[in-house]
């Protein structure tokens, strides 16, 4: 038992604080995904959207998936985390867009300032997006228990504050737990839904809506689709470095080759992230007011997630936000200077052509991956039209849930397997080849 990396997690201290406070946090936040808001009539938004489950309601199940449920249970954790992921994006975009807001950041203590901006932009952001969901609430026969005025300021003040809440519990799980919290906390959310989308499926299968056979291939497919996916979230390109002999001070170091390891996929699942936030922005704003205004009405149409519109613009943002996040995690330019400062060369490549030489080859990689990215995210979409399978299913087993799932739960074991072996206990795998990302 001494050898059983599962028993070794348990027996460093360490390593098992930070794994049972990451479970008591993700507790908190399952428990406050069913807490309603003040004001709301559980029973009415039960029946209507039990209602909805005959026709279809692919905006809500949307919605619905990324907010790991809480979105139509109407509770405080009802927006999820995405208004400070939608944040995140924009402050990125405005660091290369203001030049004077990037010399703020590079300097002493900067860093700070931006996410204090960052947090302030959030909760505008939530107070955009609170307020469209209180105008599609009223829509509901008898949800609104209270005055519409009271309601609209308790569930903007609600909301807010709980998204706000869900930033903090994530910082608390990357400081003080396993893993990346933000991401986390959209892993908790997929994994929450799985028992009822299973029994669903189930459900259909037994009353003859879905053939068995259909049912049987398309788990077999997303088998496979999970393995590629293992495949390329692992898979890199490793550049040769090599470093002359150099002295420093009365020391000389020896000639050494390394390398420079580029994923194939480097920036991850992010851009899928990055692309189901900016679009889930918008959405939500249009479906929730778009009753009143017509063209939002219509603008809430065309973006119906089932739809060719959404789909396309969904690929064309994945392969946007790959390009970009990458150039923002891997500059050339500093790593060719690195290399230069430190005596290093890449064989064959001229001093001066380093930049050019690893911008071509992060261009060859990052084009294949975000098409095979952005193939996968939108697979839930194909499922769905060809074998009739039920959203709740068709979101949870491909597309953005399967990347998700697949690269936090490498990003987590990769933080365990470096711990266990810290304190001289095995990896979770007998070869320990796993290799940590950062999502």
């Amino acid at each position: 038992m001494a050898s059983n990396p599962l028993v070794g997690i348990f027996r460093v201290k360490e390593l098992r604080e930070r794994v049972i406070f990451t479970i008591l946090m993700l507790i908190v936040f399952r428990l406050g995904a069913v807490l309603p808001i003040p004001g709301i009539n559980v029973n009415a938004l039960k029946v209507y959207f039990l209602a909805q489950q005959n026709t279809g309601n692919a905006i809500v199940d949307y919605l619905d998936f990324f907010a790991g449920g809480a979105f139509s249970n109407f509770s405080v954790f009802m927006l999820g985390i995405m208004p400070y992921i939608s944040m995140s994006i924009m402050m990125q975009l405005f660091l290369i867009i203001f030049p004077a807001l990037k010399r703020i950041s590079e300097e002493e203590g900067g860093r700070k300032k931006i996410q204090g901006y960052q947090r302030i932009g959030t909760v505008f952001v939530c107070l955009i997006q609170s307020y469209a969901v209180t105008v599609w609430a009223d829509r509901i026969p008898n949800a609104v228990t209270i005055s519409k005025l009271s309601y609209t300021l308790i569930a903007m003040l609600t909301v807010t504050t709980g998204t706000m809440f869900l930033m903090w519990i994530g910082e608390q799980i990357t400081k003080r737990g396993i893993g990346n919290g933000i991401s986390l906390i959209i892993f908790a959310g997929i994994v929450a839904r799985l028992p009822t989308a299973i029994w669903e499926l189930i459900s259909k299968v037994q009353s003859r809506e879905l053939n068995p056979v259909f049912v049987i291939v398309v788990f077999v497919m997303f088998a496979a689709i999970v393995a590629l996916v293992v495949f390329e979230q692992q898979g890199q390109r490793k550049i040769p470095v090599h470093y002359a002999k150099r002295v420093v001070g009365r020391r000389m170091y020896g000639a050494q080759n390394t390398y420079i390891p580029f994923k194939i996929n480097p920036s991850g699942v992010i851009p899928v992230i990055f692309a189901s936030s900016i679009l889930t922005f918008p959405l939500q704003i249009a479906s929730g007011i778009g009753a009143n205004v017509k063209w939002l009405a219509d603008f809430s149409r065309w973006l119906n997630p089932h739809g060719v519109a959404y789909n396309i613009l969904y690929v064309l943002l994945i392969i946007f936000f790959a390009y970009f996040y990458t150039q923002v995690t891997l500059n050339p330019v500093e790593i060719a200077k690195n290399i230069r400062e430190n005596g290093g060369s890449i064989p064959g490549i001229r001093t001066d052509r380093i930049e050019a030489y690893m911008m071509g080859i992060l261009n060859r990689i990052i084009l294949p991956g975000s098409i095979y990215l952005a193939l996968i995210a939108i697979l839930p979409t194909i499922i769905q039209k060809l074998f009739n399978f039920p959203s709740s299913i068709s979101y949870i087993m491909g597309g953005t849930s399967l990347l998700i799932l697949v690269g936090v739960d490498l990003d987590t074991m990769s933080q365990v397997e470096a711990l266990l072996k810290m304190h001289h206990h095995e990896g979770l795998t007998k070869k320990g080849r796993l290799k940590p990302r950062n999502l």
